[in-house]
């Protein structure tokens, strides 16, 4: 049972009045707000301990170099990774997804096929066409219906033995999607293909479990999961994390360098080259702590009640057409209002208060497919209410009115 109100005082910023009016906050997807106890642990860092890990003998090294491993730690156990070495601590789900692209391009040959679906982020479109350049592979797409789902039939035609690499999003950022991640790892391991997930938008709403996936690559962003920005994980299976060489050269990656040979160091170090961000990967397991003492079952038990209250009251409005309507979706409405841009409702509820995101949200393939030019997306998470709802409904209303 989620206790909003309780949770509402641990987030400074849900206090703050924009515009004159008190903020609702419904930009979500793009990026959570981050708790007290988050912040407070960055703080803690920079006021306390601040040094580099792994190092330094003195004192305070140690004190950082402990949290850091800690939590690495904290993130292996919250993804069930059967191993610490597995957990590669990132930029963000984007430094994820381009260290594996980069990593294939010397497994990969002229004429071998990759696989991408319709539905993704353009970080998970972008350096798998860059890969594709540097190698000769080609580039397929599963194609997606007009509910926004992905055609299982038709990702089924697309394996064969060529087949080298599938990715796929966990959850589509733009409409909601929950894609079904279980039967598409199955079926690209049965051609002997590798995947890699990208859980971004997932991860602030189910807790994904490495060895229940069997996927080989999972990636994430602390914040969309109530943690710091700039930092995320890349989980890749020990197998392939060996396979894969270092994505960047400098310190930390390193057994041994000459100026005649370097070697580099095990895993996970082997893909952490240069000063981490210490404080935000510290914050990124105290974050992780946070949202499972509320507990990932809670929270997606209140926003799908979020999701149904919301879908039913913007489908009272005339004109109003939302895209993105698979049964098992999360808390993400992407709309449109007649013959009206999302830009103007976006600008003019902002007056109001209201946080949503308009425009094409990085997946303008997805507009393309149903040729619109973008959408108001309002995303919801579990320290936002009912109440909420209603005032963001009266107010695209209001919008409405003025604009047509």
């Amino acid at each position: 049972m989620i206790d909003v109100k309780k949770i509402r005082k641990d987030f400074p910023i849900l206090n703050r009045k924009v515009n004159g009016n008190s903020l609702i906050y419904f930009d979500n997807a793009a990026t959570s707000q981050t708790p007290k106890i988050v912040i407070d642990a960055i703080v803690d860092y920079y006021s306390n301990y601040n040094a580099n890990i792994h190092r330094g003998v003195h004192t305070l090294s140690q004190e950082a170099t402990d949290d850091y491993e800690q939590a690495r730690l904290k993130i292996q156990k919250h993804f069930n990774a059967k191993k610490a070495h597995e957990i590669i601590l990132t930029s963000g789900t984007t430094h994820g997804i381009n260290l594996v692209a980069t990593g294939f391009t010397s497994l990969l040959k002229k004429g071998d096929e990759i696989i991408v679906s319709a539905l993704e982020h353009h970080s998970n479109i972008v350096p798998w066409q860059m890969l594709c350049e540097r190698t000769g592979a080609i580039l397929k797409v599963i194609p997606i219906s007009l509910k926004g789902e992905l055609i299982f039939e038709e990702y089924e035609k697309l394996l064969s033995e060529k087949t080298k690499i599938v990715f796929v999003g966990h959850v589509s950022n733009a409409l909601g999607t929950i894609n079904p991640i279980k039967k598409i790892i199955k079926k690209a391991h049965n051609v002997g293909a590798a995947i890699l997930i990208d859980g971004a938008q997932a991860t602030p709403h189910i807790k994904p479990d490495m060895q229940e996936l069997d996927c080989d690559f999972y990636v994430c962003s602390a914040h969309k999961i109530c943690g710091p920005t700039g930092v995320g994980m890349l989980y890749g299976k020990e197998e392939w994390l060996y396979k894969l060489p270092p994505y960047q050269g400098g310190g930390e990656m390193i057994s041994e360098v000459t100026f005649e040979k370097t070697t580099y160091a095990d895993l996970p170090h082997k893909f952490e080259a240069g000063t981490p961000n210490i404080a935000g990967v510290i914050a990124f397991g105290v974050a992780l702590d946070y949202m499972n003492e509320i507990g990932f079952d809670n929270i997606a038990s209140y926003e799908n009640e979020l999701l149904d209250y919301a879908t039913k009251k913007l489908l009272e409005i005339d004109g109003l057409k939302i895209y993105g309507t698979s049964a098992k979706k999360t808390a993400v409405i992407s709309f449109n209002i007649e013959e009206i841009h999302p830009y103007d409702i976006g600008t003019i509820i902002d007056k109001l208060g209201i946080a949503v995101r308009t425009g094409h949200h990085c997946a303008q393939p997805i507009m393309d497919f149903y040729n619109i030019p973008g959408t108001i997306r309002a995303s919801f998470t579990f320290y936002n209410t009912k109440e909420e709802i209603d005032i963001f409904v009266n107010a695209v209303i209001r919008a409405k009115n003025m604009l047509l």
